[in-house]
């Protein structure tokens, strides 16, 4: 059992049948009686965020969470499949809970997949990618005045910004938190 009390950022709680992540909290303390702590608390199933008040001795039960190596195999419809490498069961996750991880699914790769009770929950990327650029503009001879970028697109469809001397077939690493190019690879 976690008490509220004991609230850092990233912890993971059971709150109204629901696994949650501490995004931010705050303890008050008052002159007499108990103390309140606020939380902003992310609901891992749903993505959704609230703000709670709750005593400092209330207390939460620890969600079963589980990581699992999954590989990625394909999109269908409105879900993404994915393959456990250890049991190969597979998994299909709604394409509206992946959000920005979409741009860094590539077929055949690797992932780590959070689950709560069998049910795949969220898709954690590396920090960086990298990605092959498929189509971007020529660079145009004198224009490295400034730091002059073109828009580029990679294998996976997300569009980035990109260095004038960045070519078709290239590989480049991207940052998957700010889906932004960092350098070549």
């Amino acid at each position: 059992m976690i008490e509220a009390v004991d609230f850092r950022k990233g912890t993971k709680i059971l709150y109204k049948g629901d696994p949650y992540e501490v995004v931010d909290f705050q303890h008050s303390l008052r002159g007499r009686g108990r103390g309140k702590v606020w939380a902003k608390l992310k609901n891992l199933r749903t993505g959704n965020v609230l703000e709670e008040t709750f005593s400092s001795s209330e207390q939460f039960e620890e969600p079963d969470l589980e990581d699992a190596d999954m590989q990625y195999l394909y999109e269908e419809d409105d879900w993404y499949v994915f393959m456990d490498t250890n049991t190969y069961e597979q998994y299909r996750f709604p394409k509206a809970s992946i959000g920005d991880a979409k741009w860094f699914l590539k077929e055949g790769e690797t992932y780590r997949i959070l689950l709560w009770n069998g049910q795949p929950l969220s898709v954690e990327l590396p920090t960086f990618m990298v990605l092959t650029v498929v189509e971007t503009e020529p660079a145009v001879r004198g224009d490295t005045v400034t730091n002059v970028t073109k828009k580029a697109t990679l294998e996976t469809g997300l569009v980035v910004k990109v260095p004038l001397f960045i070519s078709e077939g290239e590989k480049i690493k991207v940052d998957t938190r700010t889906l932004e190019y960092i350098s070549r690879a």
